[in-house]
């Protein structure tokens, strides 16, 4: 796992208190593994994104830590407490869905208060908690509208001041931009952020979109057959992506075929048959001799020029 620091932070990753550990976590149906013994440790505040095609077996693993499904092998371990086996209700645990799901009967506000209620809080509390709500995702004069009266940016302020209201020890959020239109999504990718920031909740994100998970995530966790095939921040996963898988996942990028030619102090000089001049690349890379290697170019990295 790589321990590069997440962005939400400015401490040094040992100043920050883990929250969430997921230890060899594993999910079979039918003998084939959705989620194939994984580990990762979320820390507290952190904005985490869980990042992979369809498949991949990200989804399967949020609904693991929201007790929809029950792991095959492994633990959940959240603020030192196993809830591998504690089921969803009793988890300090809130989830927002793609989908919302806010009910259309209700205003916003009581949308808003239902969890409130069933945890059977005092009045006063759940007047005080749904203003605070309202304030945060400034929603305060919509706060008798029922959800078919509010725009799509308007109902996930919504959902995800609900989902905030208990005040939860981790969020998730599921695919959370998947039902707004481009230029909406882009705003609210940053109002999201902003607000999760402000309250200081530890979140984890499912996305298939990878411009979502690089602008809103501190750390991306990249998942492909059930594995992480790479962990790290966004910055350092598409500089120095340590696969084939998440060099092509993330941005574009032209990908030859090579072997180590030369090991130099500064570098390593590695021959393309795809490439008219040998590569350099940094003496830090893992490269073996004699074995083929992958190169891989980003589009922005390339300049033309009349002699080499």
């Amino acid at each position: 796992m790589n321990d590069a620091i997440p962005r939400p932070q400015a401490k040094t990753r040992k100043a920050l208190t883990p929250l969430l550990e997921i230890r060899n976590l594993t999910k079979s149906y039918d003998g084939q593994h959705a989620v194939d013994d994984v580990s990762l440790t979320i820390y507290k505040g952190e904005i985490f994104a869980l990042l992979g095609a369809s498949g991949c077996g990200k989804s399967t693993l949020l609904r693991m830590l929201a007790g929809f499904e029950q792991p095959s092998a492994g633990q959940i371990m959240l603020d030192g407490v196993d809830l591998s086996q504690v089921p969803p209700y009793l988890r300090p645990i809130n989830m927002m869905f793609q989908s919302y799901a806010l009910f259309p009967h209700m205003t916003v506000e009581q949308n808003i208060a239902f969890g409130l209620k069933q945890d059977k809080l005092p009045k006063a509390e759940i007047a005080s908690r749904v203003n605070e709500m309202l304030g945060l995702v400034h929603m305060q004069e919509f706060a008798k509208r029922k959800p078919h009266q509010l725009s799509g940016g308007q109902r996930q302020r919504v959902a995800l001041a609900r989902s905030l209201a208990k005040r939860p020890k981790l969020l998730l959020l599921d695919e959370p931009m998947g039902a707004l239109d481009k230029k909406l999504r882009d705003r609210m990718q940053l109002e999201v952020v902003d607000i999760l920031e402000r309250v200081g909740v530890t979140c984890v994100m499912v996305t298939h979109d990878q411009e979502e998970a690089m602008t809103m995530a501190g750390r991306i966790a990249i998942m492909n057959r059930g594995k992480f095939v790479q962990i790290g921040e966004p910055e350092e996963i598409y500089e120095h992506p340590t696969t084939r898988y998440s060099a092509e996942f993330i941005g574009s990028v032209n990908v030859f075929e090579g072997v180590l030619k030369e090991r130099q102090e500064d570098g390593l000089v590695l021959y393309s048959p795809g490439l008219v001049h040998p590569l350099k690349v940094d003496a830090d890379a893992s490269v073996v001799d004699n074995v083929p290697v992958h190169v891989a170019l980003r589009p922005e990295k390339i300049m033309l020029c009349e002699e080499p």
